[in-house]
């Protein structure tokens, strides 16, 4: 099967806006590296100043003033980049939005269907029709059509040569929609409105619970499997299930190149397990498979969920590690499990991630912004090695928010509020709720307490200049980066969430988890004998 999943906005670009995205693509670029020479203009000045004397009040607020200015020329420069990766991204949507139009002309009448049609080639497999949402409007339901995730896009498989697509023609993808209860009931109707304005009165409208079903539109036919390693429970479980499959279920599986290998040592019958040989190749995993199965811990979700640097396909977590936290499926009810799976309706959780640069700052090298990271529980600035403190400054949205003295900080996803953030101190927050968690470590004050901040925002943090020592940061605990000063790390929420299926639902999922991982507030309960209020 060959589609992808996309987010669909009608408010996407218009022509003189595509236009300007295209016109000049390297006027962004000539502007950084104007920013970053008047910056370093700045920066050489204050280091060829000859050393000033305590009493010499007019340079020294002349000094001051220019460390004021290189400071005002950085963030401007991160402004640019930001913008900059967002113009990017719009015109990513625009070219999306432009492919499908076309694509729909060429093929005629799409039958009152808003994002997709149905071909009548029997070449294709399958025919994935546009999930849609749907949301109350004067009490009866109508087709929502400024957010809407469709899956309808028909991709080319991958080069003759590559052992990903070398089996498959033109085909499509699985396709499946996405429906919200509300209060616990399974409808189709998401209330999008928050809050109303009537006759001057603002309301809240009735909160709906969110919980989200995904419902196949079409049959899953290509499965990818990630496993634990250094695990013989693991291995055996890997090769019973990918046989099963295979010759139960007729399912492409694929797998990691390490599994492969494992398979084909236990037997040469494995042979059908397709793999890809090096990392150009983990970009078209997206395209092709329908479904993620992990048999391991949390670390391997995290480790699956770091395989798709944007959509994640859906992933359904078998627990056969230490605490679970995201793995509610037990592995000896695999077959169960996945024929629930496969046949659908299930209730997923979108856990979000974050996505984190670096960039560079360094007064007498280029300017330089570094590749986006992608996590799913939390990126944390320590001290590394160093014996003195972390000095980092915190900026929300070019709002000074505080400045951290201590072992470092960590800025966590909910789903991660569970991990590092919790034994820093932070608070255990229910994954589906969208926010960052801002939390330090072993800050040297008694009123630092930890921060949620609202999912919108996008927090820098900063060695400065004065700083005593270079801090080091981690992302999900692996790439691990020295920032010297002057350098910044910019984290804010990726559009795109990984969904985990649900055993029962979403919150059930979680209390179940923080009570048997973490026994959480398990205390004798007292006898119901003794004094009593009179």
């Amino acid at each position: 099967m060959s589609s992808n999943y996309k987010l669909n906005h009608t408010d996407s670009l218009g022509n003189g806006d595509a236009n300007s995205l295209r016109s000049n693509p390297g006027n962004s670029f000539n502007d950084l590296n104007s920013l970053a020479q008047s910056e370093k203009a700045v920066q050489e000045l204050l280091v060829q100043q000859t050393p000033m004397q305590a009493s010499d009040d007019h340079l020294i607020e002349f000094s001051e003033a220019l460390r004021t200015v290189a400071k005002a020329l950085r963030g401007s420069a991160e402004g640019k980049a930001l913008a900059q990766a967002e113009a990017a991204e719009w015109k990513r949507r625009y070219e999306l939005e432009r492919s499908k139009n076309l694509d729909l002309l060429r093929q005629g009448p799409s039958n009152g269907i808003v994002c997709a049609d149905e071909s009548n080639s029997m070449e294709m497999d399958h025919i994935a029709k546009s999930p849609r949402i749907h949301v109350p409007e004067n009490g009866k339901s109508a087709r929502y059509a400024l957010e809407r995730i469709c899956a309808h896009e028909v991709l080319q498989d991958c080069e003759p040569n590559s052992p990903i697509g070398s089996s498959n023609k033109l085909k499509r993808k699985a396709s499946f929609k996405l429906s919200w209860g509300c209060k616990g009931q399974a409808n189709d109707q998401h209330k999008k409105d928050i809050v109303s304005f009537e006759s001057g009165n603002i309301t809240t409208a009735d909160r709906s619970s969110k919980q989200i079903s995904l419902t196949w539109e079409t049959s899953p036919q290509n499965v990818l499997i990630f496993t634990k390693p250094n695990s013989t429970a693991v291995q055996v479980l890997s090769v019973e299930m990918v046989r099963w499959l295979r010759e139960q279920k007729g399912l492409n599986v694929y797998v990691e190149p390490r599994v492969k290998a494992e398979l084909l040592s236990e037997s040469s019958s494995f042979d059908f397990v397709q793999t890809w040989e090096d990392d150009k190749e983990i970009s078209l995993l997206h395209p092709k498979v329908d479904l993620v199965i992990t048999l391991g811990g949390d670390g391997t979700v995290l480790w699956a969920a770091s395989m798709f640097k944007g959509p994640v396909p859906p992933i359904v977590p078998f627990s056969m590690g230490s605490l679970g936290f995201m793995t509610p499926f037990h592995s000896e009810q695999y077959r169960e499990c996945l024929e629930a799976v496969l046949k659908g309706p299930l209730s997923i959780t979108l856990r979000h991630r974050l996505q984190c640069h670096i960039i560079r700052d360094k007064a007498r090298h280029d300017y330089e912004t570094e590749e986006n990271m992608l996590v799913l529980n939390e990126v944390t600035i320590d001290r590394g090695i160093s014996s003195f403190l972390t000095n980092l400054e915190c900026y929300c949205d070019n709002s000074f928010v505080t400045c951290v003295q201590g072992d470092g900080l960590i800025l966590s996803t909910t789903s991660g509020s569970t991990a590092y953030s919790l034994a820093a101190g932070g608070s255990m927050v229910h994954p589906q709720v969208p926010g960052i968690l801002f939390t330090p470590i072993c800050p040297h004050s008694l009123s630092f307490r930890p921060l949620i901040l609202p999912d919108h925002v996008t927090v820098r943090v900063q060695v400065p200049f004065n700083s005593r020592s270079s801090a080091w940061v981690s992302f999900d605990g692996k790439g691990r980066k020295q920032l010297e000063a002057g350098d910044a790390l910019v984290c804010s929420m990726a559009p795109w969430p990984v969904s985990t299926a649900c055993q029962v639902e979403s919150t059930d999922d979680f209390l179940r988890s923080i009570h048997d991982g973490l026994h959480w507030n398990l205390r004798k309960t007292q006898s119901s004998d003794g004094p009593r209020d009179t």
